[in-house]
């Protein structure tokens, strides 16, 4: 063996033998490691992992701008993007919606996109089986085609090649089923469904958004801000040949990549998340650097001797090289295994719609960057101990003057006290921050939502079309089936609605537009609802009464209220006050306010509480309904005691008894529900918390090291004091105020990265959203008096027990070298 192998076998030996060091500087690395590979594959399945079509960067979403983001087209507005410059393809989707199907197995509901021809060719990627729909099924009362998704395919039909062809029927009417979508598919929609044409007439009125999503391919060289500017430019044009024009400074359309579009929910958390991941890895770095450092200098004195006996610079540097190699290895190896193990406990808490159907995987990417990450923060270390040891052989005699036998120099440690500082410092912005941050959601965990979620089962329910092809019909099925609920033993109230009072759909709020008498203009959200619906849900009345079985469809316009729009629009006087709902394509419906309940929050306490506007279900207006029902499903409500799969053969029996061969789906509790709405919330509580307890177990550990290798290395100077005289309890408030001084100076700086963190914070809309509904600030004083008084309480524990080994040095050991 070469004598610089055998050097760096003869270091590896030495660590392992006595593996304390080892594995404190290996686990300080592990947990930075750990949390920022976690994080950044949970980054690479939401945000960076590329979408599976060919050339998936070309892909634009077109659309109005509502609050900054590239959102929605309307129809009517999506035909005026026909013949953009620079477009190879151009479609239009519409997904969330469902629908219910049977000829294979037993009838079911099942997820639906409605899509034109052009979607497909958009994406570049051919059906499966079987083709796209042709151009007289994607027209108006064409021939009935669909396509079934790759999931649903594969599950219900066995991949059977000989699918296409068929005939199934949907809503009841036959339809041919023409292709197999792409799997790639799934991405864009609810997977295990199918797709039906869009059909737009040729010059379509329809400016309802409703959830249509603009895509386009662009050609090469083309940009998404020149196809943007052309799509603001035409639908501008066509707006003021309507004469409404107004005067827009700001572009009302423009363009997005797909990709973009799809994860513009989740993109501030991640950022967050990605934040406070690098600041996890830095602090750790720092504790490191730290470590690596005293363990070079406390040995700087047997470096010096061997360098004074003519021990050539590489023998003196490999040690520490082999040391930070060997802690970077299993640092790492370590860190890939807490983030291998912290992604699957933290899989159940993060929401569905945020991975889009794909995985959470630690692929090569992850361990490469992990490695790369760990190894170069060790070696920076050990670069840094190698540096003091240079040093060292250019002025041996003054580190033998200063450090004696077994002490270092007094310069020694300089750099290790500003690393302490920088340490402290990055700990108190990181905790801070989470401290506001976990405030405000603590704060928003605590906000009553305003109904009661406990014992109620919920399911959807889609009338069959052909059997109720009109409103009238599905009201009066709506109402016959929560009769029969009703009269299930241990059921103690049903109601139907067109919306519960949360969800996690993507059209779980309706907002319409509303008037007051007086002409002045609001939206609110509505919801159309049966008898019983506010008692199931245990919704406080505030003023006057809800509704009853003599609301119905011949007798007068009622409408409920919720308390914020009471005091928003009526100044808290709203009973017997009319409100005008307007109506698409239709006359204003005024009904007249007979209640006022309490406000609810439908998308969870994380998102703004809007006014709502509740209307009898008998009496919505027939060309609302039409959406709400072209959109979602029925919601059906019961209150019982158990389980969900406990109810549902009764419930199953219940509806087949009013509607014979009608498909329920998704019966589940309320509960369930709520813990979706509010999964955004819960996740980042968590990781919040995860990522504060690890800056401060990293700060707390890396000044309990740091003082115990200070005043290991310094027990030479103390021994010498003690023997000139110095008490215990003077060489315990040495130490102490040594310590407690740089954690002192780390908290002042600390403070002040806060502030300044502060205002990164404030742009993102979920602190924005967490500051409003917990009343504190994104810097949280509070936060901050609570972060420091813990690291300064941490610290003081931290240099305590250096201290007191610092009191009670041996003069007479030291002062012989024993």
């Amino acid at each position: 063996m070469s004598p610089r192998l055998a050097e760096l076998w003869r270091a590896w030996r030495a660590s392992l033998r006595r593996p304390g060091f080892l594995l404190l500087a290996s686990g300080v690395l592990a947990l930075g490691v750990g949390a920022s590979a976690a994080v950044f594959a949970l980054l690479d399945a939401t945000l960076l992992r590329p979408l599976p079509f060919p050339q998936a960067s070309r892909i634009a979403e077109v659309g109005r701008i509502f609050g900054g983001e590239v959102a929605t087209i309307s129809p009517h507005e999506y035909q005026f993007l026909d013949g953009m410059h620079g477009v190879k393809a151009l479609g239009l989707m519409r997904p969330g919606s469902v629908a219910n199907i049977a000829g294979v197995g037993s009838p079911r509901q099942v997820p639906v996109t409605y899509i034109d021809r052009g979607v497909l060719a958009v994406l570049d990627t051919p059906p499966v089986l079987g083709r796209n729909f042709s151009k007289s099924e994607d027209q108006p009362n064409g021939p009935a085609a669909v396509m079934l998704s790759y999931g649903l395919w594969q599950r219900d039909y066995g991949a059977a090649p000989g699918v296409v062809g068929q005939v199934i029927q949907v809503e009841g009417r036959p339809a041919t089923i023409v292709g197999v979508l792409p799997r790639a598919f799934d991405t864009l929609s609810d997977p295990g469904g199918i797709a039906l044409p869009l059909a737009l007439p040729p010059a379509s009125r329809d400016y309802n958004h409703n959830g249509h999503l603009a895509i386009a391919r662009l050609a090469d060289g083309v940009s998404l801000a020149s196809v943007g500017a052309q799509a603001d430019a035409r639908e501008r044009a066509m707006y003021r040949d309507m004469a409404m024009g107004g005067n827009w400074k700001q572009p009302w359309f423009g363009a997005t990549s797909l990709q973009a579009a799809l994860h513009r929910g989740e993109r501030p958390v991640m950022l967050l998340f990605v934040a406070s991941a690098v600041l996890i890895l830095l602090i750790a770095l720092v504790n490191l650097v730290n470590l690596m450092l005293l363990r070079t200098l406390s040995r700087s004195h047997d470096a010096a001797v061997r360098s004074a006996l003519g021990a050539p610079l590489l023998r003196l540097l490999l040690p520490a090289v082999a040391e930070g190699l060997l802690v970077g290895l299993v640092g790492t190896a370590l860190g890939m295994l807490l983030a291998w193990s912290g992604l699957r406990l933290l899989l159940p808490f993060i929401p569905g719609q945020w991975l889009h159907g794909d995985r959470i995987d630690m692929g090569a990417s992850q361990w490469a960057m992990a490695f790369v990450v760990g190894l170069l923060g060790a070696l920076l270390a050990a670069a840094l101990g190698l540096w003091r040891s240079r040093r060292a052989t250019g002025t041996g005699v003054d580190e033998l003057r200063e450090g004696g036998r077994s002490g270092m120099g007094a310069r020694s440690g300089r750099l290790g006290r500003v690393l302490v500082v920088v340490q402290v410092a990055l700990a108190v912005a990181l905790l801070c921050s989470a401290g506001a941050i976990a405030h405000g959601l603590l704060a928003a965990s605590r906000v009553q939502l305003g109904f009661a979620s406990d014992q109620v089962l919920t399911f959807e329910l889609v009338p069959v079309k052909a059997h109720y092809p009109d409103v009238g019909a599905v009201q009066t099925l709506a109402q016959r089936v929560a009769r029969r609920l009703r009269a299930i033993p241990g059921v103690t109230g049903a109601a139907v609605t067109t919306n519960l009072p949360a969800s996690d759909g993507l059209y779980g709020q309706f907002n319409n537009g509303m008037k007051t008498p007086e002409g002045k203009q609001f939206e609110a959200q509505l919801h159309g609802v049966g008898t019983g619906f506010f008692q199931v849900f245990s919704i406080a009345l505030k003023q006057g009464r809800v509704f009853g079985r003599d609301d119905t469809a011949g007798s007068e316009p009622v409408a409920v209220v919720s308390r914020d729009l009471a005091d928003r629009y009526y100044d808290g006087d709203a009973i017997g006050k009319t409100v005008l709902v307007e109506v698409s394509h239709g006359p204003d419906l005024p009904a007249r306010i007979v209640g006022v309940v309490a406000d609810t929050y439908q998308r969870g306490p994380l998102q703004p509480r809007q006014p709502m506007v509740y209307l009898p279900l008998a009496q919505m207006p027939r060309n609302t309904m039409d959406i709400f029902l072209g959109l979602e499903p029925l919601r059906f409500v019961l209150r019982g005691h158990g389980r969900p799969a406990d109810w549902r053969a009764s419930v199953e029996h219940a509806v087949a008894e009013v509607a014979p061969g009608q498909p329920i789906a998704h019966l589940e509790s309320m509960r369930s529900v709520v813990r979706q709405t509010t999964a955004d919330a819960r996740l980042g509580m968590l990781m919040v918390g995860l990522f504060a307890a690890l800056s401060l177990l990293l700060a707390v550990a890396g000044m309990y090291a740091v003082m115990a290798v200070a005043v290991a290395a310094r027990e030479r100077e103390f021994g010498v004091r003690t023997a000139l005289g110095a008490s215990p309890s003077r060489m315990t408030r040495l130490v102490l105020r040594g310590g407690l001084g740089q954690i002192v100076v780390g908290l002042v700086i600390g403070v002040g990265l806060a502030l300044g963190a502060s205002r990164v914070l404030a742009s993102l809309s979920m602190a924005v959203a967490m500051s409003s509904i917990g009343r504190i600030g994104i810097f949280d004083p509070v936060a901050a008096l609570g972060v420091c008084a813990v690291l300064a309480l941490s610290g003081l524990l931290a240099c305590l027990r250096p201290a007191l080994r610092a009191s009670r040095v041996q003069p007479m050991s030291v002062l012989r070298g024993d």
